[in-house]
């Protein structure tokens, strides 16, 4: 069997198990967030954080939550950190420095997880499973909650409350989070990933010296670290390593844990829109868009040909034997397409152009189908974005189910659309045009450039994957990061929140002869369309200096 068939089997068996999966899972997810019953575990979470379940609160209010409860989050995890040397279980480790311990807390409670260290040199067993372990369930249940509200807001009517963040907060967690990944470890551990808190121990010789490893917790973080779309590893080669990712099983059992949530979501809107095929639709312009992506980037990485590359049975640098060309490109793709970051390869040695394909999936904004909850939100935003253009095309007020799209829901969902690429583009800029930061990056050129583009890109958009080759750990990429990573989260929140309040306030809006039908296929082609110009283009000049300059010249 050749690589390519290899490879077109695993993306079959990776398209069946989700559609196995989507509609049981969607179903479920609507129940969870739509049910009034609270279980006794989930009644003394209230009491102890002094909230009432049963209150519904407008946009403010719920965004208010939303702050506060990761403003928290990022204080704690800032001063575990800070105190690791004298916790139990640090492995001997120190405490991590100041701007290394903020970039790392703010990393994980905005569910981007880049690491600017390494993790079996750096984080004690505590830190890991105290610290960032817990980040990685309750920073998804956050996008996902902000979904669910943005969701409410379509379908209610004439009331601003978006339900109760703590409740779902809380749900998301327990009901859906938790027990997926209680399973996810089962089958991770099967497959042959650590689970235990051993400390560190010598495996033997390298290179002339000792090798030293040290045991953790691996297997449970990782199914969450793929689940809820984190991509943190307790080792600096992530999925590429044989504890967390052992065999090409474990491998697509991993994509399919990253792709799981996110896709079975559209199935989620639909039923809490009262229309399914509401959901079909946007599942339908989140599969074009991931095909495509997965289809593209396995061409360029298997056609990528010489000498060199024939010798060693393709374009292999970087990319795990175990899991080869195909296995690479389709994990590649998921991560990036989704806030995962997790990685089984190093995306700077993939060609010109896969490299720039990982970051475009990026720059899309993450919404194919991006990240658990965020990634709903965005394609819902870009749906808005869709229904207007269509409006101007036919001279007739844009609505979208059931709700008029105003001035005021246009100019929330635009600033939405502008707030990454200005930071991600900004960051940037900056960064090249000072000398310091410039001695960070290990290739000059086009590839240099892309080093610097794709972690401002990565951090903006909650990505967390690392291009490989870029010295991040500097006072300057620890901080400026950790500030794109902060503002890419938390003000499109704001934005989406506020669009939601604004649509639950509205009266519903009979359909008739002149409504666009946003359940076709047309309209979801309209909306891949939106998604590729009005996103995609933005990016389109700093593509053409880094990965498209480096493809067209090799």
């Amino acid at each position: 069997m050749s690589s390519q068939t290899a490879g077109v089997l695993q993306l079959l068996v990776l398209i069946t198990a989700l559609a196995l999966a989507h509609r049981p899972l969607g179903d479920y997810m609507a129940k969870v967030y739509s049910s009034e019953r609270h279980y006794r575990p989930e009644r003394w979470i209230y009491r102890i954080v002094g909230a009432d379940p049963a209150a519904g609160m407008r946009w403010p209010a719920y965004l208010r939550a939303v702050l506060a409860f990761s403003a928290v989050s990022v204080l704690l995890l800032y001063l575990i950190q800070r105190v690791q040397g004298s916790l139990p279980g640090s492995l001997g480790f120190s405490s991590i420095d100041p701007d290394q311990a903020f970039n790392t807390a703010m990393s994980f409670v905005t569910n981007t997880n880049w690491q600017s260290y390494y993790g079996e040199q750096a984080m004690g067993h505590v830190v890991q499973t105290g610290g960032l372990a817990v980040q990685n369930f309750v920073s998804a249940a956050v996008g996902m909650a902000v979904a669910v509200a943005l969701v409410r807001g379509f379908s209610r009517s004439r009331t601003g409350e978006l339900g109760n963040f703590w409740t779902d907060l809380v749900r998301g967690t327990i009901r859906i989070l938790l027990p997926i990944s209680v399973i996810g470890a089962v089958v991770l551990v099967s497959c042959g990933a650590i689970q235990n808190f051993s400390g560190i121990h010598e495996v033997g010789q390298f290179l002339g010296g000792p090798q030293e490893w040290n045991g953790g917790a691996v297997a449970s973080q990782e199914a969450i670290k793929e689940l809820g779309t984190n991509g943190g590893g307790y080792f600096n080669a992530n999925s590429a390593h044989p504890f967390e990712n052992p065999t090409p099983l474990s491998n697509l059992f991993e994509i399919f844990l990253i792709l799981l949530i996110p896709f079975a979501l559209t199935r989620t809107f639909g039923r809490m829109v009262g229309s399914p095929k509401q959901g079909y639709a946007i599942l339908g312009a989140m599969a074009v868009i991931w095909i495509g992506f997965t289809a593209l980037m396995m061409w360029t990485e298997f056609a990528h040909r010489g000498p060199a590359f024939d010798m060693a049975g393709g374009a292999m640098e970087g990319k795990e034997t175990r899991f080869g060309i195909a296995g690479s490109s389709l994990f590649a793709v998921a991560t990036t397409l989704t806030s995962t970051g997790a990685v089984n390869s190093f995306h700077s040695s993939y060609t010109g152009f896969g490299g720039g394909i990982t970051m475009l999936g990026m720059q899309l904004g993450e919404i194919a189908p991006g990240g658990v909850g965020s990634g709903l939100y965005g394609m819902l935003i870009m749906a808005v974005i869709a229904v207007f253009v269509a409006g101007l095309m036919v001279g007739r007020t844009p609505e979208y189910l059931g709700k008029k799209i105003g001035t005021r829901q246009i100019k929330l969902a635009a600033c939405y659309i502008l707030v990454t690429p200005a930071l991600v583009l900004g960051f940037t800029a900056v960064a090249l045009a000072l000398p310091t930061p410039a001695d960070s990056m290990t290739n000059t050129g086009a590839h240099g450039f892309s080093e610097i583009l794709y972690a401002y890109t990565s951090g903006a958009n909650n990505n967390g994957s690392a291009f490989a080759g870029l010295d991040a750990d500097t006072p300057w990429f620890n901080t400026t990061i950790g500030i794109a990573m902060a503002l890419g989260r938390f003000l499109p929140m704001v934005f989406v929140l506020a669009l939601a309040g604004s649509l639950a306030e509205q009266r519903p809006v009979p359909v008739t002869a002149g409504t666009l039908r946003t359940d076709k296929p047309l309209y979801a082609g309209l909306l891949v369309g939106t998604v590729t110009t009005v996103t995609g283009l933005t990016y389109f000049p700093a593509l053409a200096l880094g990965p498209l300059a480096e493809g067209l010249a090799s």
